[in-house]
């Protein structure tokens, strides 16, 4: 009888953020371990499934790195990385795109439908969803000139068309998109999940951001996790070295959300269980978030 107790009393203490939410989008970012684990992936087909039946719209964009990686070296294909980029030439953007929609898109399509969800799967080139264009990466140096590197078929993002998205969201059903983009011209990009993510839900005025990441957030110089910090504030950890490595890309693209009219955007543990569902209807919340 306790355990039931605290079940009403969890859900009327959710009754302030469902009335929040009711009616907005929310775009998550699906990946790394959440992506791997058995009982976090279902964990997460179930949260995201609660949220449309309670009236809120996600949106749903996924990684897939380590699952490329491992076709790319059963396939005998070279890869590499610059600046945290993987170098894409047109044999690597074939595996890319045969990976990411082919397979990890409709596993997790499958998933949410398996478990009384109604997703359905798209990449950027479904109704021309995400524009692109190639990627143009500079490195400055004061000792020589820039150094311009040609990354081949990484993109980013130009243009979101949100109409596809709208009609399905009206229909009820759940949009599961991999970070594939495509130019005027027909050419395919690779994008970084986390830009997609974050132009997405500004061309949506999504009224949160998450990005599902490996780690409780970000930490401060003492190991402490910062839960909550402004645009600003965010800016200058990554000038003063506070956030380092993957967290870099993640905090930059949790501001260009906030500035392009997302309410907050949130990195978080994707390695805790129902981690979507204690950010949005906790208090506290868990992870880092970034805000006007």
């Amino acid at each position: 009888m306790d355990r039931e107790i605290m079940k009403a009393k969890f859900l009327i203490e959710s009754l302030p953020y469902i009335k929040e939410f009711f009616g907005e989008t929310v775009v998550i970012k699906y990946g790394g371990n959440a992506m791997i684990d058995e009982t976090l992936k279902r964990a997460f087909a179930l949260n995201i499934i609660l949220l449309k039946y309670i009236g809120v719209n996600p949106v749903v964009i996924h990684g897939g790195g380590p699952q490329i990686q491992k076709m790319l070296s059963a396939l005998n294909i070279d890869s590499h990385f610059k600046n945290g980029y993987r170098v894409t030439d047109e044999a690597t953007m074939d595996v890319v795109e045969m990976v990411l929609v082919g397979q990890v898109n409709k596993q997790i399509v499958n998933l949410i439908n398996l478990n009384g969800g109604k997703a359905v799967g798209l990449s950027g080139k479904d109704g021309m969803l995400i524009k692109a264009e190639q990627k143009q990466m500079v490195i400055e140096s004061e000792a020589k000139a820039p150094e311009i590197i040609d990354l081949g078929k990484v993109g980013e993002v130009t243009e979101v068309n949100t109409t596809l998205i709208k009609s399905l969201q009206r229909d009820g059903f759940i949009p599961v998109i991999a970070p594939v983009g495509v130019d005027d011209y027909g050419s395919t990009y690779n994008i970084n999940a986390d830009s997609v993510a974050g132009a997405v839900a500004s061309a949506m005025n999504a009224k949160r951001l998450h990005l599902l990441t490996d780690v409780v957030g970000l930490l401060d110089a003492d190991k402490n996790l910062i839960s909550s910090m402004t645009c600003r504030e965010a800016a200058e950890a990554i000038s003063s070295g506070v956030a380092t490595g993957g967290m870099i890309p993640k905090l930059t693209c949790c501001i260009e959300a906030v500035h392009g009219g997302v309410e907050k955007a949130h990195i978080i543990d994707g390695r805790v269980e129902n981690c979507v569902l204690l950010e949005l209807f906790t208090k506290n919340g868990i992870g880092t978030e970034v805000v006007s």
